[in-house]
């Protein structure tokens, strides 16, 4: 019995961890046109690309993660059907944590004043695309 309970134990845990590590969703009305750039980073983080134009301009794309809260609720229903069905509802439970959420993109154009000029928004980006995009951005240096 010892071991089947140190079994469960250590075999439950993905979606658990992956339930209470989400992220909270950026405040994007926090910045605006005129908006420092120190003021978006504090919201979206450093960039993932950064181009400097020829005119002195600078185009920063960041992406950022909605949807993906962390849940105390969802960690625990986690937990419960971990020790009812003695690990196996890891089998269900991490894939369902794994699509939580909806990366997107952000493009912002700051001037020669590090002060926000533009801001595009672009389509949600699928998992799957965000994963290729990133090994080929990889290969490309």
């Amino acid at each position: 019995m010892r071991y089947l309970i140190l079994l469960v134990l250590l075999t439950t845990g993905c979606s658990v961890g992956m339930a209470l590590s989400g992220s909270d969703d950026p405040n994007l009305g926090a910045f605006r046109v005129g908006s420092t750039r120190g003021e978006v980073e504090l919201q979206l983080g450093s960039p993932v690309d950064s181009v400097t134009n020829p005119n002195g301009n600078r185009t920063d794309i960041y992406e950022y993660e909605r949807g993906n809260k962390p849940s105390a609720g969802r960690a625990v229903a986690h937990g419960v059907l971990d020790i009812l069905t003695l690990g196996l509802w890891e089998i269900i439970g991490t894939p369902v944590e794994a699509v939580q959420g909806e990366k997107r993109r952000l493009t912002i154009v700051y001037g020669p004043s590090d002060k926000v000029i533009a801001i595009n928004t672009a389509a949600p980006i699928k998992k799957a695309e965000s994963e290729t995009e990133q090994y080929n951005s990889e290969d490309s240096y």
